[in-house]
């Protein structure tokens, strides 16, 4: 039986985690570039998955804060917050953590929007899709196959249990200049990902995808190809790649201990890189 302390503990708790989002980092497994729309946005086949890393967002009654160590110089006006609040007639009373590097091909302005319509919606929340591409697939935060433009999310199978590091150099990788040199936007689509596999199988298999924006973005930002040669090296790293549009890159490990390890000495050896490792 709970005491009076414990249930009172338990419900502050809830309290708090009702008024609380965390805005996971979108993570491309893959990405292809399968063609352009006359209205300039780009078609896509990728697999994306949110690991247990992001902002966070609460509740706050005297607009929209931000702290974090990526919080510096962050706009308090017309960003995606303050939209998505507008969307659903909402003003930003939020706290905005941020923990995510600013355009680092993770989405986390995406993510943001999406956290902040989770956290002021009441009922159904919208799915963004207004406020930007990635948004609907960040509302719903879970492994997806994303097509279209963004707006065709498909559920993926159930994931088995592997880590991922985040590594990121600091240098800014401009999303519009990656597409702008892309030599070509017409290339073949992703596989469908198959159902029951273990780890190594689906390493095996995201191994076997692309992520189309990844040789015009090392070329446009050189030190994206010394984070993936420094994920390649450490022990246990089954597969590093490029997310999004750059510049942070992942490596795919089988354990959280075997990615914690390898993030604390990648952390050693550039301490000035962002480098984090989660649960998958």
């Amino acid at each position: 039986m709970q005491s009076g302390l414990e249930t009172s503990w338990r419900a502050g708790w809830t309290r708090f985690w009702q008024m609380s989002e965390l805005a996971r980092a979108k993570v491309n497994l893959s990405l292809h570039i399968t063609g352009k729309r006359a209205d300039g946005y780009h078609l896509l086949d990728s697999i994306v998955v949110f690991p247990e890393v992001g902002d966070v967002l609460q509740h706050e009654s005297s607009g929209l804060r931000i702290t974090g160590p990526f919080g510096t110089g962050l706009a308090r006006r017309d960003n995606l917050v303050t939209k998505a609040a507008a969307l659903v007639g909402k003003a930003a009373d939020v706290h905005l953590e941020k923990n995510l590097p600013v355009a680092s091909g993770i989405g986390g302005g995406s993510a943001d929007a999406a956290a902040t319509l989770r956290l002021l919606a009441k009922g159904e929340v919208p799915n963004g899709l207004s406020l930007g591409a990635d948004v609907p697939a960040c509302v719903i935060s879970k492994p997806l196959r994303m097509q279209g433009i963004g707006e065709q999310l498909t559920l993926l199978p159930k994931l088995p249990n592997y880590a991922i590091i985040l590594a990121n150099s600091g240098e800014p990788v401009s999303t519009s200049a990656v597409f702008a040199a892309l030599e070509r936007v017409d290339n073949p689509a992703g596989a469908p990902l198959p159902e029951g596999l273990s780890t190594a199988a689906f390493f095996s298999f995201i191994a076997t995808q692309r992520n189309d924006m990844q040789p015009v973005a090392e070329r446009l930002c050189p030190s994206i190809t010394d984070v993936l040669a420094a994920l390649t090296s450490q022990k246990n790293c089954a597969l590093a790649r490029m997310s999004g549009s750059g510049g942070t890159c992942f490596g795919l490990f089988d354990s959280l201990i075997e990615a914690e390890n390898a993030a604390a000495e990648m952390k050693r050896a550039q301490p000035s890189w962002w480098v984090v490792a989660a649960k998958g």
